[in-house]
């Protein structure tokens, strides 16, 4: 049922609903992770939900305010989700339960609650982790289907004693890693791209974009798109992200020489590229307001995505393109305000009233 106040239409989603339906669109891209990683993400995501809460009940209870109701809204379950999906499966307990408490507590309750918040809380506490823990940061296990013969994935208790050491007892138990497709090609020393594709497994068991993360990425834009299909946001941000960033690719690409920034295909199809441009870039409060700006900002995200991960330290860069162009926000709104209704041209921002 429409609630109709002119000129403004509302569809009667609640926060709760839309968090919700979240949710529900991460599950292709999680059941893609758990088949093709193991059980790691899955408890990431159990560490990340009870970090979040027990964060988010201590802020609204600090804050005097009714601790179920916020709870209710499902956005620190949301944030939990996003950060434990972003997280290298099989990682310390202690790394998702840092990361988790500085998003909640820091990037969202630090600047007064949802609604708030200037940065992407899941990609703020991502960002803190991968610079002060590189290399657990760094540390992916290998895809099930490259891994050497005699060597069998962890079972569900043997990724348990991975992710707590005391649970063996002990004695170490050891994942075996592999570097992603990103990794390899920021790495390269000298090696064209086709012998790079038929000298690494990531590559040579693939399809599109190295093995696994291919599908990883195809089931978060499966999920992107049925958000889309429910009006959860528009087309404009994730979009222009990723129009912006194969456009970067296809002009840098020069065919597979030993310097080449790969493909389109690898950095659509490679890392955090579709989780960051349906589920991080798209969140309605760190983001452009109209949809040119989210155009713009969308595209800029993209920019930024391919040259820090072609010529910058880290080869994902999606957190960090984020979290900069929540920067510039504000002065893309700035610029880019839609037409008041009743008046014949659009403001700017820092014009006073009439």
């Amino acid at each position: 049922m429409l609630n109709v106040t002119s000129p403004h239409a509302h569809d009667g989603l609640s926060t709760a609903d839309v968090m919700k339906l979240v949710l529900v669109a991460t599950v292709p891209g999680f059941v893609a992770l758990t088949w093709n990683f193991g059980w790691g993400t899955a408890i990431n995501i159990v560490l990340a939900v009870a970090t979040a809460l027990a964060c988010e009940s201590a802020a609204v209870a600090l804050r005097k305010r009714p601790v179920m109701f916020y709870l209710k809204d499902y956005s620190a379950a949301v944030t939990a989700v996003l950060l434990g999906l972003a997280l290298p499966p099989l990682a310390p307990w202690w790394i998702t339960v840092v990361g988790t408490a500085f998003g909640i507590i820091v990037a969202k309750h630090l600047y007064g609650g949802l609604g708030f918040n200037p940065f992407n809380p899941a990609m703020v506490g991502y960002v803190v982790l991968l610079i002060s823990f590189p290399v657990q940061m760094t540390a992916w296990p290998a895809p099930y289907l490259i891994m050497p013969e005699g060597i069998t994935p962890p079972g569900l208790w043997e990724s348990l004693q991975i992710v707590f050491p005391l649970l063996a007892g002990g004695d170490a138990i050891d994942a075996y890693t592999a570097a992603t497709p990103l990794d390899v090609f920021k790495h390269n020393t000298g090696l064209l791209a086709e012998q790079l594709y038929g000298a690494e497994p990531v590559f040579a068991a693939g399809e599109l974009a190295g093995v696994s993360w291919e599908w990883v990425n195809l089931g978060f834009l499966a999920g992107g798109c049925f958000l889309l299909y429910r009006g959860v946001f528009t087309w404009h941000a994730p979009v222009s992200m990723l129009v912006a960033l194969a456009l970067m690719a296809a002009i840098f690409y020069d065919g597979g020489s030993s310097t080449s920034k790969g493909s389109p295909l690898l950095h659509l199809l490679s890392g955090a590229t579709m989780l960051g441009a349906f589920f991080i870039v798209t969140d309605p409060v760190t983001s452009a307001s109209s949809n040119r700006g989210r155009v713009i900002y969308g595209a800029l995200i993209g920019v930024l995505t391919f040259i820090i991960r072609s010529w910058g330290s880290y080869p994902d860069a999606v957190a960090f393109a984020v979290l900069l162009m929540n920067f510039a926000a504000p002065l893309i709104d700035n610029y880019t305000l839609p037409r008041t209704y009743g008046r014949e041209k659009s403001r700017r921002a820092t014009e006073k009233q009439e």
